[in-house]
């Protein structure tokens, strides 16, 4: 049963992290955590990069345009992965989408 929470990762969505997550770096382990009530999650460096572009603002595409740039790799390939991590996170609580406001 899909909550109001739940999200279908695509290329035009325009992931964040909800309110009750943070992405911090965590001094004493030296790694990067998502942070959210009781639960912490520890992502690879790949999902950190992208989780770090994933302000709201950007689309999936453009995340994907800005890693493939970076990475000199297929694009496609790119957005293929990075959906499935996304929709991974979301599946667990750790993302949310900005919707857009209908007049």
């Amino acid at each position: 049963m899909a909550g109001p929470r739940n999200i279908s990762v695509s290329e035009a969505s325009r992931p964040v992290l909800p309110r009750h997550a943070k992405l911090k770096y965590d001094e004493t382990r030296k790694v990067w955590v998502i942070l959210a009530p009781e639960r912490v999650l520890a992502p690879d460096e790949i999902a950190v990069e992208v989780l770090q572009l994933c302000n709201g603002q950007r689309s999936v595409g453009d995340v994907s345009d800005q890693l493939a740039a970076k990475y000199a790799a297929p694009r496609e390939a790119i957005l293929a992965d990075v959906i499935v991590m996304l929709q991974d996170l979301a599946d667990k609580g750790f993302l949310t989408e900005i919707r857009e406001k209908t007049p």
